[in-house]
């Protein structure tokens, strides 16, 4: 077994979880057990350095979109200290509003230090 993919699938999967932790002390938990220090995530829309920032960002869009739910839209594809999956943000079981493609670097503690979104398809405004 490929014990790198089975580990970046777990760090995927809690990073759907953070982005699904509408309690504040809840995520932040996740975000600092996840997350290293000086993580960054970029997607068109925000670029967040460090935990706060990310966690931040992590409320505002549960803010925005109450709630919905992320949910992974396919497997974790995993080599090295790298993945990439695709998600989907929508109510429970139903149809997607938002859709996108996230690509995730580890760092040497098994900690998220990059996260680079894409957004496939947003709502019209």
């Amino acid at each position: 077994m490929d014990t790198t993919a089975t580990t970046l699938q777990d760090l995927a999967d809690r990073y759907i979880a953070a982005w699904n932790e509408t309690d504040p002390a809840a995520r932040r938990r996740l975000v600092d057990a996840s997350w290293a220090e000086d993580a960054r995530y970029t997607d068109p829309l925000v670029a967040a350095e460090g935990r706060d920032a990310v966690d931040a960002t992590l409320g505002a869009v549960q803010a925005q979109f109450p709630g919905l739910v992320f949910r992974l839209g396919g497997p974790v594809d995993a080599h090295h200290d790298i993945a990439r999956f695709s998600w989907e943000l929508g109510p429970a079981g139903g149809e997607a509003l938002v859709v996108g493609f996230d690509v995730l670097v580890a760092d040497a503690a098994g900690r998220i230090a990059q996260v680079h979104g894409f957004l496939d398809k947003v709502p019209a405004v």
